[in-house]
C-alpha cells in the first residue's frame, strides 16, 4: 500500500494561501488544511508549529512578492511610498491575507527586506538614529492599517457594496441638521470609504512622510544670518527627548 505524499512546506503554503483566499484566519484550521490536502495535521506540524506560525509564512510570502516588484528610487520619501505601493497591490491580489497580516505580522525573509528598506531610508531622510525606531513604527502600523481596511472593503460583493452605498446615502443625507448640523451641511460632499482608496492611501502616508521631512529640517542647525555671530549656536527644540 503507497504511503501518503509528503508535502514540501512551499506546497503546503500554496494550499493554505488558496483556502485563506475563500475564507478568513479565524476560519481558517490546520485540520481543514489537512484535509484539502489529503494528510492528517500531524504532518503539517513537522513543518510549522502552530496555526499563527503558518499564518505568518503565508503573509510573508506577500511580502516577499512585494519586494519582488520594488525597484528603489528617488529620494527617501519616494522610496518608502513606492514600497507601500507595491505591498498594497501585492495584497490587494489576494485581500484575504492583508487582515491576516496585520493581525499576525510574519517575521520571515519578507517582512526583514521590508523592515530593511524602511530603516535605510529613514537613515537617508536625516533622522537621528535613536528616532528612527520609533518612526519606523509609526510608518508600519499605518501601512497595514491601511492596506488591511482596504482589503476589507474589496472583499465586498457587488450586491453588498451597492447595499452599503444606498445605507450611506439615507444615513448621511438623511442626517436631522438639528441633531447633525455639521453633517447636514457636509453631506454632499462626504464621499464613502470603498471610494478613490488609492489617492486617499497616498496622501495620508504622504502627509506622515511629510511630518518626517519637516521634523528634520527644523532640527537642521540655522545659518547664521549675515554679520551674524557664528559662534551663537541655535537653542535645540524642547520636547524631543535627545540627550
Amino acid at each position: 500500500m503507497a504511503g501518503r505524499k509528503r508535502w514540501s512546506t512551499e506546497e503546503i503554503l500554496d494550499a493554505a494561501a488558496e483556502l485563506l483566499s475563500t475564507s478568513d484566519a479565524d476560519s481558517f484550521s490546520v485540520r481543514k488544511l489537512a484535509a484539502a490536502l489529503g494528510t492528517d495535521s500531524s504532518s503539517l506540524y513537522r513543518h510549522f508549529r502552530s496555526k499563527t506560525e503558518l499564518l505568518r509564512a503565508v503573509a510573508d510570502r506577500i511580502l516577499l512578492a512585494a519586494m519582488d516588484e520594488h525597484r528603489p528610487e528617488g529620494d527617501w520619501k519616494q522610496r518608502i511610498t513606492v514600497l507601500a505601493l507595491c505591498m498594497r497591490e501585492a495584497f490587494g491580489r489576494q485581500p484575504q491575507l492583508a487582515a491576516v497580516w496585520a493581525r499576525y505580522a510574519s517575521s520571515g525573509t519578507g517582512s526583514r527586506l521590508v523592515m530593511e528598506e524602511v530603516l535605510q531610508a529613514l537613515r537617508e531622510s536625516g533622522l537621528p538614529d535613536e528616532e528612527i525606531p520609533v518612526r519606523y513604527h509609526r510608518l508600519a502600523i499605518l501601512i497595514a492599517a491601511l492596506i488591511a481596511s482596504e482589503a476589507g472593503t474589496s472583499t465586498v460583493s457587488p450586491e453588498e457594496r451597492e447595499q452599503g452605498m444606498e445605507l450611506f446615502r439615507v444615513a448621511v443625507l438623511g442626517a436631522d441638521p438639528e441633531r447633525f448640523p455639521a453633517l447636514a451641511h457636509f453631506a454632499r460632499d462626504v464621499r464613502p470609504l470603498g471610494v478613490d482608496r488609492r489617492t486617499a492611501f497616498e496622501e495620508i502616508l504622504d502627509a506622515q512622510l511629510a511630518g518626517i521631512e519637516a521634523d528634520v529640517r527644523a532640527d537642521q542647525p540655522t545659518r547664521p544670518a549675515s554679520g551674524a555671530d557664528p559662534a551663537v549656536r541655535p537653542v535645540p527644540r524642547a520636547g524631543r527627548g535627545r540627550a
